[in-house]
Order: C-alpha cells, then sequence, then structure tokens
C-alpha cells in the first residue's frame, strides 16, 4: 500500500483487522497481529502506519477487560451473541477512545455510527450509538 490513507481508511482498516483476530479465536486459531498488520500494507511491520499498529494492539492485549466493560452496557444481548463486525466496532471504538487517546467521545461514536452505517444492518448503528455513549466516559 503505497499510497496515503486517511484517517477514515485506517479506521476501516483497523476495523477489518479486529474483526480478522475475532474470526480467528473463534475458530481456535493462533493470530499473529504483526504479520496481519504488515499484510494489510503489504509492508513491513516497523513501516505500517502506527494509529493501526495501537489501536488493533491494544483491542487484542485488552480484549478481555474491553468486553466486560462494553457488556455492561448490553440490553438484553451478550457480547458474543452480536453480529462479529458489531463486536469489531465496538472494540475499535473502545481501544481508541481509552489507550490509543486524545480523541473526543463524539468523533469515536461518530466513526463508530459510519462503520456500523456501512457495513451492519440498517438501524444498527443506534445500538452501537447508544452503547457507545454509555461506555465511552
Amino acid at each position: 500500500m503505497n499510497q496515503e490513507l486517511s484517517r477514515n481508511q485506517l479506521q476501516e482498516l483497523s476495523m477489518n483487522i479486529i474483526y480478522d483476530y475475532l474470526t480467528y479465536i473463534s475458530l481456535g486459531k493462533e493470530f499473529n497481529p504483526e504479520e496481519e498488520i504488515s499484510k494489510v500494507f503489504d509492508l513491513p511491520y516497523e513501516e505500517c502506519d502506527d494509529y493501526v499498529k495501537s489501536v488493533c494492539l491494544a483491542s487484542i492485549l485488552h480484549i478481555n477487560e474491553e468486553i466486560e466493560a462494553i457488556s455492561k452496557h448490553l440490553t438484553k444481548w451478550k457480547f458474543d451473541r452480536l453480529n462479529r463486525v458489531a463486536q469489531a466496532i465496538l472494540l475499535l471504538s473502545y481501544s481508541n477512545f481509552y489507550y490509543v487517546g486524545d480523541v473526543n467521545k463524539s468523533v469515536v461514536i461518530n466513526v463508530a455510527v459510519k462503520l456500523s452505517k456501512k457495513y451492519l444492518d440498517q438501524d444498527d448503528y443506534k445500538y452501537i450509538n447508544a452503547v457507545l455513549d454509555k461506555v465511552l466516559c
């Protein structure tokens, strides 16, 4: 990937990597984040975008505490019953807000809503919005 990517494109790539991670662990397979990030960029890991590396690694390293924090605000749902794309969006948003940092809550939610409208069913963005509004303090 030689061209310069926008922040929105980087966030979408990050969501896809987190989605892949969730898929790998659900299948009981090993996931190498450095290798997967390198594949996405077609570059050595050291040359890959720092934002993508930070947010993806944070999601992977802190997945259990993230799921626990998000699960407290899921009404009538359990995290593992959510669509895997919705899971990836929620984890991306949580990691972006709490671990990558220095980003406004409304900006994080806006990105999540855009991704939800693009990848989820018609009204699912409302649920993502409501959950993140409670989770991101």
